[in-house]
């Protein structure tokens, strides 16, 4: 099969034959429409998609909405229309939600679809035309030049000084040098520079390639079809509640049963017991949870949003607070995605330059102390500036010399190879700008960069004298040189410079530098050709440069890892650049191991799952090997967040278990698998989401705590009563009425409860744990008992008070329910400290929520119509004291613990170290 031939190790012969084409003359018209045909078009084919309406019928294939449902009828059945209807409207108000996300989350494919070019120039009978990329077909001959989008994967014909930018697809930050040639044995993507991909970007240059693979067959096609592969799991909080929502609705029914049985046995009629025994499950069974834990998300995602992180699916909020590991693409996450020279070597001084990206502002250093640019640096960077086809602009705009200014402005970008904005932007930082530079000196001359001359030479006329100024590789320009510009003057350069030049390159490229060499020279008359520009130089100095990691990664990487969340970067760029830039984000220590590309080949899946545990760095890696790696990852128990921005990310990032896309140079293709888009690109607001995520998690955890311990109090009321053979605390409307005021505000206002202190100093929950873990089970069971005791104890005190007086026992057991629970809510804020400590008045939202209870509680006790309809009566002082006493002991005893107990406490203690 075609598809399995590896097209780079071919020489250009043999693939013209294997595809029976030709390098002149191209496809004919006919045979280009017959392998149209057979082939088909050049699209990135979706599979087959769901319809609107099945995605919405979906949402409603659920466990806990079928229980919702049956809620609802029994709810109308009772004559509980208001209640009926409000749990419908959570039904539908979730079901529209899911649909929306599953949505929009399905229209990764299409973004993919955009990222081919929409024409193509080809040859074809012997002449080029212009033919729409759709039709183009293996064995055509393509024409690409600079400002192109690559249309096909293609092999190498021909090319002149073609570079391609591949970031996309490989994540690698520099454009490609391509050239044509037979490449030996297994080559990684990102160095088969023979070879064209489809979607990558001409940068510069022209070249002439043979179609050898399009539409699924490309290299995007595959990550097209790794995309459709991957299953979306379910998130940890779904999980949890489903399981949460069986088991509730179990044991509810079960014990509602019981309590059924208990009183018919007894005597009590079938009919009444059995409305009591549906009104208690419809109480018992928290229906309000789906739409409270949505609400408290949708709140989350308004709170992310004002800090730039945009989620496009609800419990993405959730599971960030959950993750364990952030696996980030090294260039434009971590990195700027804007090479900056960090070193100059000249006049033997290392010069270590500051400043931000493409920002032109910044110092130079030596040996950490800041320097005046002397006249070495000012002739290198003269030579840098000049030597050089790239654009600075501002705001899309190129102002010339000083209206321009320096003033720090994100809005900076480089028009042109970035390598050459990189020198642009450091002679700018010395004042040195090209424009002001062309007023003296005129361009008469360029022999532009080759791959084969590895180099650049432009001829300038000043002052009546020509100057030829070159960059390039250093060992090739050091090869033209026969000076060294030293001391302000020309000296020879002798065996003992050319060493000290090359030990320097060395260094240089040892810390992942990108290192160039510039070189001038006064021409003599008559010189213009190649040979007589280009010999006899003096060497200046060398630049070395980098894609610096984003000043705030490194804070944010240090917040990860006290939070106990690992940070892996996973880059296609060379292991030395990958090394440099973790061991300056403090990922990587200088002998920690590296991961490349071609040592993940050779392990197989249950090898790379144990070297996942120690690996932190991954290099020179394609997309399937990052999808390998957030599998294994996942393997050992993660909860996997993937960052990313290009085509190459997709797969990976719709595999783990949070994607997060960078919203300004990230791919349509990577918003579209994501969960999360980072609107301002930056990691830190990683750290941000992750912090708000625990938050909500921790939130969730307090509601369910409230919801539960009140539904276990209320039906451990009814069933021991029942079992008994006391009457029933409770009537059916009671409980619903009972459910209405405490299940939802409060609960809710809980949902907005601000994060305690230290969040991001605790380590992660475990992935696997019950969303009854660290001790909230017997938390809910203790504080459910005590409810229930405290209101069977009224309610049989109420019955001797009142020596039999049935309605006025309900109604102080009914407030008792009630007023325990409202106290309940300040106490299921925190775990480990008191309503006191937490303060009661730091969530304003829920104090009015108590607020709005209580006074609907009081309604029903006072207003005649509402005594009729609930069969209540009015309390006296009394009561209401014995009421409160009851309700609330817990509150006093916690109170009096606080502001008493402790205080006395810790002036015991202190007394003694007072008296030595």
């Amino acid at each position: 099969m075609r598809s399995s031939i590896k097209w780079y190790q071919l020489d250009i012969s043999q693939a013209l034959e294997e595809l029976k084409s030709h390098g002149e003359w191209g496809l004919t018209t006919q045979e280009a429409r017959r392998r149209l045909e057979e082939v088909g078009p050049n699209l990135i084919q979706g599979q087959r998609r769901l319809s609107p309406y099945q995605i919405l019928l979906q949402q409603f294939n659920d466990f806990m909405v079928w229980v919702l449902l049956a809620a609802t009828v029994i709810s109308a059945f009772l004559g509980e229309i208001a209640d009926a209807i409000t749990i419908i409207a959570i039904v539908i108000i979730n079901g529209f939600l899911g649909f929306i996300q599953e949505y929009r989350a399905e229209c990764s494919m299409e973004a993919l679809r955009e990222m081919s070019a929409p024409f193509a120039r080809v040859i074809r009978d012997g002449e080029t035309q212009k033919v729409p990329a759709r039709e183009l077909v293996p064995g055509d001959i393509l024409l690409v030049e600079a400002g192109d989008r690559v249309a096909a994967d293609a092999l190498l014909l021909w090319s002149s000084a073609l570079e391609v930018e591949e970031a996309a697809l490989t994540g690698e930050s520099v454009p490609v040098v391509k050239e044509p040639g037979v490449l030996k044995g297994e080559v990684p993507l990102g160095d088969r520079k023979n070879m064209l991909y489809q979607g990558t970007l001409v940068t510069r240059g022209r070249g002439k390639a043979l179609v050898v693979a399009t539409g699924m067959e490309t290299e995007i096609g595959k990550i097209a079809g790794m995309l459709q592969e991957v299953e979306e799991e379910e998130t940890p909080l779904k999980k949890r509640l489903a399981g949460l929502g069986k088991w509730l609705v179990g044991i509810c029914l079960l014990i509602c049963s019981l309590m059924v049985v208990a009183g018919v046995a007894r005597g009590e009629s079938l009919y009444n017991m059995f409305l009591a025994g549906v009104s208690l499950a419809v109480a018992a069974i928290p229906e309000g949870l789906p739409a409270i834990v949505t609400v408290c998300l949708a709140l989350g995602v308004q709170r992310m949003a004002r800090r730039q992180a945009i989620i496009r699916k609800l419990p993405a909020v959730e599971t960030l607070g959950c993750a364990t590991v952030i696996c980030s693409d090294k260039t434009g996450t971590l990195t700027q995605n804007q090479m900056t020279v960090r070193e100059i070597w000249v006049d033997n001084k290392l010069y270590q330059v500051t400043g931000i990206g493409y920002i032109p502002q910044g110092a130079f250093y030596v040996e950490d102390r800041q320097v005046e640019v002397d006249q070495a640096l000012r002739v290198l960077l003269t030579a840098a500036a000049l030597c050089n086809n790239a654009t600075l602009k501002r705001n899309g705009l190129t102002i010339k010399g000083w209206l321009r200014g320096k003033r720090r402005d994100p809005s900076w970008v480089v028009n042109g190879d970035p390598t050459e904005g990189a020198l642009l932007v450091a002679a700018a930082k010395a004042g040195l700008w090209r424009e002001h530079l062309e007023r003296k000196a005129n361009r008469l001359q360029e022999f532009p960069f080759e791959p084969e001359r590895k180099r650049m030479s432009v001829v300038y006329q000043e002052n009546g004298k020509r100057f030829v100024y070159v960059k390039g590789a250093p060992d090739i320009i050091l090869g033209l040189c026969n000076s060294f510009f030293y001391k302000g003057k020309t000296i020879p350069l002798t065996l003992e410079w050319r060493r000290a030049i090359e030990q320097q390159n060395e260094a240089m490229a040892r810390r992942a530098l990108r290192v160039l060499a510039l070189a001038f020279r006064e021409l003599p008359q008559g010189a213009t050709t190649e040979e007589e520009v280009e010999r006899d130089l003096t060497f200046i100095g060398l630049a070395g440069m980098i894609d610096p990691p984003r000043p705030e990664a490194r804070e944010a990487v240090q917040v990860c890892q006290r939070a106990g969340i690992k940070v892996v970067m996973i880059t296609g760029d060379h292991r030395l650049t990958a090394q440099a830039v973790a061991r300056e984000l403090g990922l990587s220590a200088e002998n920690d191991q590296i991961l490349t590309g071609s040592q993940l080949d050779s392990l197989t899946d249950t090898e790379l799952v144990q070297a996942a545990r120690e690996a932190s760095v991954y290099a020179r890696v394609s997309p399937m090997h990052k999808l390998r790696i957030v599998r294994a990852l996942k393997a050992n128990n993660h909860i996997v967040a993937m960052t990313g921005d290009g085509v190459n990310d997709a797969p990976a990032i719709k595999e783990a278990d949070i994607g997060i896309a960078m919203g300004r140079t990230g791919t349509d293709v990577a918003k579209e698998a994501a969960a999360m888009v980072l609107a301002d690109d930056n990691f830190a607001t990683i750290v941000a989401a992750v912090e708000e995520g625990r938050g909500i998690y921790a939130n969730i955890r307090k509601f369910i705590r409230y919801l539960l311990s009140c539904n276990v109090g209320e039906v451990l009321t009814m069933f021991v009563a029942a079992v008994a053979g006391l009457p029933l605390p409770l009537l059916p409307i009671q409980i619903l009425w009972m459910n209405l005021v405490t299940d939802g505000l409060p609960a809710l206002a809980l949902g907005v409860d601000p994060p305690e202190p230290g969040l991001m100093s605790r380590p992660p929950y475990p992935p696997g744990e019950s969303i009854f873990a660290r001790g909230l089970g017997w938390r809910i069971l203790g504080l459910g008992m005590e409810i229930g005791v405290v209101t069977l104890g009224v309610f049989l005190l109420g019955l001797f008070l009142g020596e039999g007086d049935l309605p006025t026992a309900r109604t102080m057991a009914f407030t008792s329910l009630v007023m325990a629970q409202l106290f309940a809510v300040f106490e299921c804020r925190s775990e480990t400290q008191s309503p006191f400590a937490v303060g009661y008045f730091s969530n304003k939202y829920l104090v009015l929520a108590v607020a709005c209870s209580l006074a609907m509680q009081l309604l029903v006790l006072y207003i005649p119509p509402l005594q009729v309809v609930f069969d209540t009566v009015p309390l006296n002082p009394f009561q209401w004291g014995l009421v409160l006493m009851a309700s609330g002991w817990r509150t006093y005893l916690a109170g009096i613990t606080y502001y008493l107990v402790r205080p006395l406490w810790r002036l015991i203690l202190e007394k003694p170290s007072a008296l030595c």
